[in-house]
């Protein structure tokens, strides 16, 4: 039992060492678009084209690009930032597949932690950009989604790329989720579904715009 405790007492530290050295490496971080994205689509994909469109739009505003480091549309996004004003980072997390980290990043970081990880993703974000992706692109916009919802973060944009990928979520959260009354009509104003990147753009510059 004894031994047990011990696990997680080094557990607990090693978890705080994560935390420590996320929030040392970006601390000069004013704000940041954090981009989910699957790690399955090629280079030779259009998706891994606009997603290397979409980094070089944010960084040449010098807009810091944050992605989860891996290859796929997070290698995409870190490409197109790289070398740029923007600074391109890399939130890398253990796998024991798919995860590789990309080698087009300014900074990077390795997490064992998911939740440490969703942590640095949310710290200095001022916009959420979803492009296609899997179950970690779907979690990652959930959990975004969740916090603007009960407000435990400030409001952002979030913004999903490709109204034929994600029109089938959409008409669900409509026509289930929304029906069933598990969400208010609200909920559905929390995000927006754009056809290119160059909109996903401008949607996140016109929010960091000061306005006058």
């Amino acid at each position: 039992m004894l031994d047990a405790k011990m696990a997680e007492a080094w557990r607990v530290l090693r978890i705080q060492s994560e935390l420590v050295d996320g929030i040392e490496r970006l601390i000069a971080l004013s704000g940041a678009v954090t981009v989910f994205g699957g790690a399955r689509f090629t280079e030779n994909s259009s998706e891994y084209q606009q997603g290397v469109k979409l980094g070089e739009l944010l960084a040449a505003e010098g807009i810091s690009v944050i992605t989860g480091g891996g290859p796929g549309l997070m290698e995409a996004c870190n490409r197109g930032a790289f070398d740029l004003p923007g600074t391109s980072i890399g939130l890398n997390i253990e796998l024991p597949f798919e995860q590789t980290a990309n080698p087009y990043q300014d900074i990077s970081l390795n997490f064992r932690y998911f939740f440490v990880r969703k942590f640095m993703f949310v710290k200095h974000a001022v916009g959420f950009v979803g492009l296609p992706g899997g179950y970690g692109t779907l979690d990652e916009l959930f959990e975004a989604l969740t916090l603007v919802q009960t407000q435990k973060v400030r409001r952002f944009p979030i913004v999903l790329v490709d109204r034929h990928y994600w029109s089938g979520l959409y008409n669900w959260l409509v026509d289930t989720v929304l029906e069933r009354n598990c969400i208010d009509a609200g909920d559905l104003d929390l995000f927006h579904i754009v056809e290119t990147v160059e909109e996903a753009a401008e949607l996140i510059l016109h929010y960091m715009r000061p306005q006058g």
